[in-house]
């Protein structure tokens, strides 16, 4: 049938848009004005929301609504129904959980991220967003002073997750794969070892990955690991037929900005044959200083690691960076090639197919705003 026929043009022409171009470019400018007012003004408000639970949903109507409303009363219910409801992490004031820094540039381009609408799940999906994606990480591996190896050029690699915790499950998975290469152990019987003071992530990544047992290691004076109670236990649970498989050491701990002694876990847990994974969410910024880095030495002995820009480093939230020395472990536990992901670029070898980094298939252009900031 000949779709051109006059009979069908009609029926064939796309609805007008909710917005046309100049309306969107219009309504664009005056979220902008209200986000830079918002920030001007800050620092007059209270830090956090004093609304009682449910007070929100309250000022909602209980259906949809079948019309469309002025985009000038979206605006308004910002500051009617969301503002009495947000305790601001942006503020001056802040000093709850942990810093969440935010800047101009990293709006500017999440913006973009979302107006482009990519969703990176293979090279060939968007080449852009990998590629630019690998080279800033790239880049974060001499600003630290990262081992090279962890370079997207090298044997390992980095990748952009959604938060540490999600780095931490997929390392774990990892290392889940990993033991049972050297070991007929069942998963039940795999045990993952991390300090007292270590982040709830770990825990969770452990049921995740269906770990039997974490145990939490006792720590010192500083609340640092002490490397002699890790290897004491990893001794006891071999002793009993289970299987050690994974540490967490934490550079900048959740409670106490604690740091363990990465070099000498790294002697317990490389002849042990542990995945050795580095939780330094809050602190790992701190390392573009280079007074701060003997607090990650050690760190070339590592599996993985992970730090946040999205705290120090005036990234928004999310933009959690995870480095593997070696992705062969990891690539190999989360890959799976269904016939409609197959192409040309990801069966030569050469590319980054990030959805074998990751839990998730699709991936937002996160790259982008840690690229302009």
């Amino acid at each position: 049938m000949d779709s051109t026929a006059p009979g069908l043009r009609s029926e064939l022409t796309s609805p007008p848009p909710h917005m046309t171009p100049e309306e969107f470019r219009q309504h664009g400018r005056a979220v902008i004005d209200w986000i830079a007012d918002y920030w001007e003004r800050i620092e007059s408000m209270p830090v956090a929301s004093t609304v009682a639970p449910g007070d929100i949903r309250a000022m909602l109507p209980d259906a949809a609504p079948e019309e469309a409303e002025p985009f000038e009363n979206l605006l308004a219910d910002l500051d009617r129904v969301v503002m009495p409801g947000v305790t601001h992490w942006q503020h001056p004031g802040w000093f709850a959980y942990f810093p969440a820094n935010n800047s101009p540039p990293s709006v500017l381009a999440d913006t973009v991220s979302a107006g482009l609408g990519l969703i990176g799940l293979l090279w060939s999906a968007s080449p852009a967003l990998t590629e630019i994606e690998s080279h800033v990480l790239d880049w974060l591996v001499d600003l630290l002073d990262l081992p090279q190896q962890w370079k997207s050029t090298s044997a390992g690699g980095g990748v952009l997750q959604g938060s540490a915790s999600d780095s931490t499950h997929v390392a774990m998975v990892a290392a889940r794969y990993r033991a049972r290469q050297r070991g007929s152990q069942p998963v039940e019987r795999m045990v993952a070892y991390t300090s007292a003071q270590a982040h709830s992530s770990v825990h969770k990544g452990a049921n995740v990955a269906g770990f039997g047992a974490v145990r939490l290691i006792d720590t010192d004076e500083r609340f640092a690991m002490r490397p002699a109670a890790l290897r004491a236990a990893i001794d006891a649970d071999v002793t009993a037929g289970l299987l050690p498989a994974f540490v967490c050491s934490t550079v900048g701990t959740t409670g106490t900005t604690a740091v363990d002694p990465v070099d000498e876990i790294a002697q317990v847990a490389s002849p042990a044959g542990l995945w050795h994974h580095v939780d330094a969410a809050y602190a790992g910024t701190a390392m573009i200083c280079e007074e701060f880095r003997h607090h990650q030495r050690g760190i070339e002995l590592v599996d993985s690691y992970v730090f946040n820009p999205h705290k120090w480093m005036m990234v928004n939230f999310d933009c959690s960076a995870f480095y593997v020395a070696d992705r062969g472990p990891l690539t190999d536990a989360l890959s799976i090639t269904a016939p409609y992901l197959r192409n040309a670029a990801s069966d030569t070898g050469s590319v980054i197919d990030y959805r074998d980094w990751q839990v998730p298939l699709g991936r937002r252009f996160r790259a982008l705003k840690l690229w302009w900031v």
